[in-house]
């Protein structure tokens, strides 16, 4: 009598589908895992290659000299990215070894909330550049680099920058041509020292641009923005500062609403024309928070100051009033520290500026 092979059968049969069922769901996996790694090599290679146009200048971070600070202010700067940015004018792309950092900007970033806060110490602070030698703040680049600039920045100023972004001002005109221009504010005393700068930037740049006109929101391009964050005698330094947070915030502001083949023309312009110490890995971690980010307050260093003239080797200086006052107020502005406490570096230098300006 033959058996009845059809539970047999059909349970084969069954076992056989979903053997092959999960065969086939391994191998969709396997080719999802595949296009993913892909991906994210063409995104490693593509940022890479933009990394590689940079010019570097290895500094590591265990090199930069930062003061003993107390343990509430170094856990209270933890909680943010603080980047040194340096604007040279050495007319040549490419010098960022030495050379007078016109612009000197502390840029900190809330790490939490993404906030962005700058603060610009004026070129001619008068401020200890180096072992107990009193010059202007500018003069710490053009001395040592970007190093000594970054200590000079720590030391007076009890921060713990350990990177820094370098940038000649021709980058600026080609970064805000890119961007389509942006728009500004511009008095009729503005206008008239503008239109004298576009003159000079125009054939430093090989550019062609023409002057601009008094107004509210007027449409600039590269060299008439440039020209317009260069001008000295409005305000003198204090408020040629101003002007260049201003550039660069609506730079921001421009750069958040492109395109991505906007900001990628953008950045195959510009990267080859800045120096940073910043690492790959540095650099794709704050890339990735760029949506986050948003433009905060902005000021000027020293809050309380002093121009008294001639201060001895320095020449013509901006002097800080009471430094120890100023940097509590920095810290407060930029890290919104209540219970900052000065080192005694910082103690120190407040009081040999005092003994030397008398302020």
């Amino acid at each position: 009598m033959a058996k009845d092979t059809r539970n047999y059968n059909s349970t084969g049969k069954k076992k056989k589908k979903t053997r092959r069922k999960k065969r086939q769901q391994r191998k969709i996996i396997l080719v999802i895992l595949a296009v993913i790694l892909a991906l994210v090599g063409l995104v490693f290679a593509y940022a890479w290659s933009k990394y590689g146009k940079l010019g570097r200048i290895s500094i590591k971070d265990k090199d930069v000299k930062v003061n003993d600070l107390s343990k509430d202010t170094q856990k209270n700067l933890d909680g943010y990215e603080s980047i040194a940015l340096f604007g040279l004018d050495n007319r040549s792309t490419g010098n960022f070894e030495r050379g007078n950092s016109d612009t000197i900007i502390v840029v900190s970033i809330n790490r939490k909330s993404g906030e962005i806060k700058m603060a610009s110490v004026y070129r001619d602070t008068y401020l200890d550049i180096s072992d107990n030698t009193y010059r202007k703040a500018n003069a710490a680049y053009a001395n040592g680099g970007p190093k000594q600039a970054m200590e000079m920045l720590n030391k007076n100023l009890d921060l713990d920058i350990t990177d820094y972004v370098s940038v000649d001002f021709s980058a600026l005109v080609d970064a805000i041509d890119l961007l389509g221009g942006i728009e500004l504010d511009i008095s009729p005393e503005e206008a008239e020292w503008l239109n004298g700068y576009v003159v000079e930037t125009n054939e430093v740049t090989g550019h062609n641009s023409g002057p601009v006109s008094p107004g509210q929101g007027v449409h600039v391009d590269g060299v008439q923005a440039t020209s317009y964050a260069r001008i000295r005698y409005v305000g003198l330094d204090y408020q040629r500062t101003e002007r260049q947070r201003t550039v660069i915030t609506k730079m921001f502001e421009k750069a958040k609403q492109c395109d991505l083949m906007t900001l990628n023309n953008l950045l195959d312009e510009m990267l080859p024309q800045i120096s940073t110490s910043l690492s790959f890995t540095e650099m794709l971690g704050l890339a990735g928070n760029l949506p986050k980010y948003h433009m905060g307050e902005n000021t000027g260093f020293p809050f309380d100051k002093e121009t008294p003239g001639n201060v001895g080797s320095a020449g013509d200086a901006v002097v800080p009033v009471n430094l120890e006052n100023n940097v509590a107020q920095l810290h407060q502005f930029l890290y919104n520290s209540d219970n900052y406490t000065p080192s005694e570096t910082v103690k120190s230098i407040s009081a040999t500026i005092k003994a030397n300006t008398g302020y």
